[in-house]
């Protein structure tokens, strides 16, 4: 079980070079709860938590680094607010590669454990991931590094990265799959998005699909979920704009706090091509929701994940799509990578210690 699996539609790597921790096949799972109170008799979740690391980024990471081992390079230079991070310190690790990562200045400590367990060497940045400005010169700066004869540029972007984000992909191949086995084919996608490069590899994903195996599997509408406070992208996809914006991030959403345009515009195409929109979500109703996810689906998602959800419950609720029209979305992340949130959800509650007796 790897991305590995579809080798033959991923860049060409040597098999000794294939990394893989178990990445991929990860589960899809039909709603129990939130979507029947909705109305929605349709509504499955993909759950990328399910990956070694916690996030779909596994699926780029081994991509990325099997490549590095082909190229005979030796140093992963990145940037992360937490889940590509911890994949990439992952897979160096298997692979037995330095890891340095330029961290966003709101990364949650849960994410930084987990990268510092691998090893990595890690710095914030102040006003990365915030400020538009920052963000982009932090970015040169690091694209600069990653010319280096023994070094390789890793960020989830098909801006920079464009090989390595086929592995992101496979997503869709799964899903494709899925809807073929289980008579389920999917109307529309929901993807939660910062830069855009998961939603865009979705998009991408799927057209390849049809394309290369089954051309009469509809092919579903992807659309395009962000948080308020970091609507670089669906406003203007909604409003019929051809071009993704830089905002200044207001969002507490780990994970989407992306204010400058990386793969946006390439998105907005895409997803508008697929027949899909954008959806703007507010931080207070993502938590609501992802606090829904775990005590009523049994899903430990962080709050990056529940945007997808959020979003396409608002889009029934408007009357934007059919309620019985087939739906996924994409849970990109576990919560165990946001303690903050989890805290958050359990608030009021605790454990008492009590004696044998009144147990």
């Amino acid at each position: 079980m790897s991305v590995w699996d579809y080798a033959e539609w991923l860049p060409a790597v040597a098999s000794e070079h294939r990394l893989s921790l178990g990445e991929g096949r990860t589960p899809v799972l039909r709603s129990k709860r939130i979507g029947l109170e909705a109305g929605i008799g349709n509504l499955h979740f993909k759950l990328e938590a399910a990956n070694p690391t916690g996030s779909y980024k596994d699926r780029f990471a081994a991509v990325a680094v099997s490549l590095m081992l082909a190229n005979g390079k030796t140093k992963c230079i990145a940037t992360s607010s937490g889940n590509s991070g911890a994949a990439l310190a992952a897979y160096s690790a298997a692979a037995e590669l330095a890891c340095e990562i330029a961290i966003v200045e709101t990364a949650p400590a849960g994410k930084l454990l987990q990268m510092l367990a691998y090893g990595a060497r890690l710095k914030r940045i102040r006003g990365f991931g915030l400020d538009p400005e920052i963000t982009r010169r932090a970015c040169e700066l690091l694209e600069s590094r990653g010319e280096q004869p023994d070094s390789a540029l890793q960020i989830t972007a098909y801006r920079f990265c464009p090989l390595a984000m086929q592995g992101v992909q496979t997503i869709s191949y799964e899903l494709a799959e899925f809807a073929v086995a289980n008579g389920v084919p999917f109307k529309h996608l929901f993807v939660p998005a910062g830069g855009g490069g998961l939603a865009l590899a979705i998009a991408r994903g799927f057209a390849d699909w049809r394309e290369r195996v089954t051309p009469e599997l509809p092919s579903p509408a992807v659309h395009v979920v962000q948080p308020r406070g970091n609507d670089t992208i669906a406003s203007s996809l909604r409003n019929g704009d051809s071009l993704a914006c830089a905002v200044e991030c207001l969002t507490s959403i780990s994970g989407l706090q992306v204010p400058s345009v990386i793969d946006g515009n390439e998105l907005i195409r895409a997803s508008r091509e697929s027949g899909g929109t954008g959806h703007i979500v507010d931080d207070e109703s993502v938590w609501q929701i992802q606090s829904r996810l775990a005590k009523e689906e049994g899903i430990f998602c962080e709050p990056a994940a529940a945007v997808s959800v959020c979003g396409a419950l608002n889009a029934v609720q408007r009357g934007d799509i059919d309620r019985d029209a087939p739906i996924a979305c994409i849970i990109t992340g576990s919560a165990f990578k946001d303690l903050a949130s989890v805290e958050r959800m359990v608030q009021g509650r605790d454990c008492p210690t009590v004696d044998f007796a009144s147990f």
